[in-house]
């Protein structure tokens, strides 16, 4: 088989994978000439989304999840617009140094407030600085210098594990006893008297931070009573960049020691135990939920049924005959050699968990999480999100709440709610309110 640039390039754009080129980029790059730099989706849908700050999607979708956080105190508004004005659409480089700059002056105003005895304000300042460090991490691989992600992590984890005993009631680190070691854990415990309570218990996607656990679950569920635990699972967190854990597809192996451990909790009720999984959660929640029987209730935002449907939808059929024909060599020689340096930069982020350094093996590796042989085995009632916009895994929400035969939910959310786009990172206000209405209907 002969690929040519042009060829290649086209296929990816027309796709719309990652940060790949346009096919204006595509065409000046079999014509000879030089790449120039562009505002490139980076997402597989972006190229199709109106934005309100940036171009480039990846941009966009950073800075709206920023300034979303703030509902749950999790960021200074007139800050954010601030940075906004300052970063170059598109620039990595400069985003990454703003943003890093920014969760420094976050920090040090949270150091100083803890130092002067001002509780709130030390609370409130940590959780700025999360997110800025947070959202630093996804522009260090395009920055030229991808180690600089463990640095961001690193200040980012230091910073929620100090503003812990901030909140009221604290926030208890736990451990979860996991195939011979332990998953890092945190409970939280809910606003409520009652000697028993419900558990909700919080799955994080394939790049959040402890900080999305609180934004889009624990903040809404500790004010209506529930106690939440939630974890970094292999490739997640902790157990990436500590633990050398990679992702797995059998994510039941995972939840089941983990309703173990909520069970050995005094204050849970063991029959009103839910679980929500966000963004690639949107797949381990309901694949796990096929084999453990003891959850009471699911969300998943958004449903996922095939994990690898965002990575294979970038590939031009030539590219997709090589994976199926398992020519690895091949596959990944054509891809080191077609690849825009930005779309390598967007793989290298997306791969990493996944354990690999080839391109073929991580490709491959997606096509072990899909749903279609267990969907059948969920008895739990489930809400499914269906955020209009949805990027990563457009439609699969309708098809999860389709396949499935136990109760289920299908919540829509548009663009006119402000709560369209993946895992609605702009409307966490409305997104706790339908989630939590249905949760204490379903577990009442």
């Amino acid at each position: 088989m002969t690929l040519t640039r042009k060829q290649f390039g086209l296929g990816m754009a027309v796709a719309g994978l990652g940060a790949g080129a346009t096919a204006k980029q595509a065409a000046a790059q079999a014509q000879g000439g030089a790449q120039q730099p562009t505002n490139l989706p980076t997402t597989p849908s972006g190229a199709h989304q109106a934005t309100y700050f940036f171009k480039n999607s990846a941009f966009e979708f950073v800075f709206l999840t920023s300034l979303g956080r703030a509902y749950h105190q999790g960021g200074n508004v007139g800050k954010i617009l601030y940075l906004i004005r300052q970063i170059e659409d598109g620039n990595f480089e400069s985003a990454y140094q703003a943003l890093i700059a920014a969760g420094h002056e976050a920090r040090a105003i949270a150091e100083d407030s803890a130092s002067g005895g001002h509780v709130e304000s030390a609370r409130q300042a940590y959780l700025w600085a999360q997110n800025f460090y947070d959202s630093a991490t996804y522009f260090a691989d395009g920055s030229g210098d991808p180690a600089r992600i463990t640095t961001a992590w690193q200040l980012m984890d230091d910073c929620w594990l100090k503003s812990l005993a901030l909140f009221d009631p604290p926030i208890e680190q736990v451990s979860i006893p996991y195939q011979g070691i332990a998953l890092r854990g945190f409970y939280f415990r809910g606003k409520s008297a009652n000697e028993k309570r419900p558990l909700l218990i919080l799955v994080n996607g394939s790049d959040g931070a402890a900080l999305d656990m609180w934004m889009t679950g624990a903040a809404g569920a500790v004010a209506r009573g529930y106690d939440c635990l939630t974890f970094d699972g292999p490739g997640q967190g902790y157990a990436l960049w500590k633990q050398g854990l990679s992702f797995r597809p059998d994510w039941e192996h995972v939840i089941t020691p983990v309703v173990d451990f909520a069970l050995s909790r005094a204050g849970v009720d063991p029959k009103r135990i839910a679980i929500q999984g966000i963004s690639q959660g949107g797949y381990w929640v309901p694949r796990a939920l096929a084999f453990e029987k003891r959850i009471a209730a699911a969300i998943a935002d958004p449903g996922v049924v095939d994990v690898s449907a965002s990575w294979t939808a970038s590939l031009p059929p030539p590219m997709l005959e090589l994976l199926k024909a398992g020519r690895k060599d091949e596959f990944d020689g054509y891809m080191a050699k077609m690849l825009d340096p930005a779309t390598k930069n967007s793989l290298v982020f997306r791969m990493r968990p996944y354990g690999v350094t080839s391109y073929y093996e991580a490709f491959k590796a997606t096509m072990d999480y899909n749903l279609t042989d267990v969907i059948g085995k969920i008895e739990c009632p489930m809400l499914i999100t269906a955020p209009a916009n949805e990027a990563f895994w457009p439609g699969q929400s309708g098809r999860l709440h389709d396949l499935l035969t136990c109760p289920k939910t299908l919540v829509p959310f548009s663009a006119s709610d402000g709560a369209d786009l993946h895992c609605e990172p702009a409307g966490y206000g409305l997104r706790d309110l339908r989630v939590f209405n249905w949760l204490d209907k379903t577990l009442a």
